[in-house]
């Protein structure tokens, strides 16, 4: 949730999806450390009537600890809910324990629109009070599939993954159930956000959200923003082939360095999208989406 606002695209069609009974959001955690980044989370599922969703933190000493530099962030907290400025939160790998430990087997989809941080800290995890299974053997019983904002394709260096590279090759690497993606190439030309920031919406987040970051993240004002999030958030609750072309199987190939390329091959469990229909046809979804007012 930030430095980008695309974020609060991601976290609004999260919530829009589920008040149409299309997901259950079990929980909602930081991979950036910075201290403003979990309360402007939980502003969101406030807004949305899900106070009691589980929102974690990261303290992990590879995550990345920054917000942007307009601190849009603290804007957000302090218009919404100023009371959650100090408020400490839970880590976020204890609460992805507890959460996945409680779930039904091969039932969870994650999804990341930021740092691999936390996915690579939970695969390395140990057995405790939540469950007597490590990481691994906990993901591998109790999570479905894993939808990724992360890499360029067929190669490049995208933020989410050099930012902190480590844990975004262990994570890859590692993880033992399919993993889809999102690269950037395809979120980057859909823009989207102008029409919920002109609603001026002052009980919103989301307008409030987009129209201080249009107005303020960049040198200049401009009208729209990339839909990077957004675009993970859309396949991992809808079917994929209705948006966009799958890949294909192969393997994602991240260096020390977090460059990106990619392996095809027929027994890989990694898979990302290609764009299928013109850019507008999918800033309508992504807009809409965004525009739904909570249930």
């Amino acid at each position: 949730m930030g430095p980008d606002y695309d974020d609060i695209g991601a976290i609004a069609i999260l919530h829009a999806l589920a008040d149409q009974g299309k997901a259950e959001i079990l929980a909602t955690v930081a991979s950036d450390a910075h201290k403003d980044i979990p309360a402007t989370i939980e502003v969101y599922n406030k807004y949305y009537k899900r106070d009691g969703i589980p929102v974690g933190k990261t303290s992990n000493p590879l995550a990345p600890n920054f917000t942007a530099p307009n601190n849009w962030n603290e804007k957000i907290i302090k218009k919404f809910y100023p009371e959650l400025l100090n408020k400490n939160y839970e880590n976020a790998v204890s609460i992805y324990r507890k959460v996945l430990a409680e779930q039904p087997d091969n039932s969870v989809t994650l999804i990341t629109v930021g740092f691999m941080t936390n996915i690579s800290e939970l695969l390395q995890s140990y057995a405790d009070q939540y469950s007597k299974l490590n990481g691994m053997d906990l993901v591998k019983k109790k999570v479905k599939n894993w939808v990724a904002m992360a890499a360029a394709f067929p190669q490049g260096k995208e933020f989410n993954v050099f930012k902190d590279a480590e844990s975004a090759k262990y994570a890859f690497d590692n993880f033992p159930k399919p993993i889809l993606f999102s690269g950037f190439e395809i979120g980057d030309r859909i823009k989207t956000g102008g029409k919920i920031a002109e609603r001026n919406l002052l009980n919103s987040p989301v307008s409030v959200g987009y129209k201080i970051n249009l107005e303020t993240y960049a040198n200049e004002a401009v009208k729209n923003r990339s839909s990077w999030d957004q675009t993970a958030v859309l396949i991992a609750i809808e079917n994929p082939e209705d948006y966009f072309y799958l890949s294909g199987p192969g393997k994602l190939i991240v260096d020390e360095e977090g460059n990106n390329l990619w392996e095809p091959n027929k027994n890989g469990l990694h898979e990302f999208i290609i764009h299928k229909y013109p850019y507008d046809k999918l800033e309508s979804v992504i807009d809409e989406l965004m525009l739904q007012q909570p249930k």
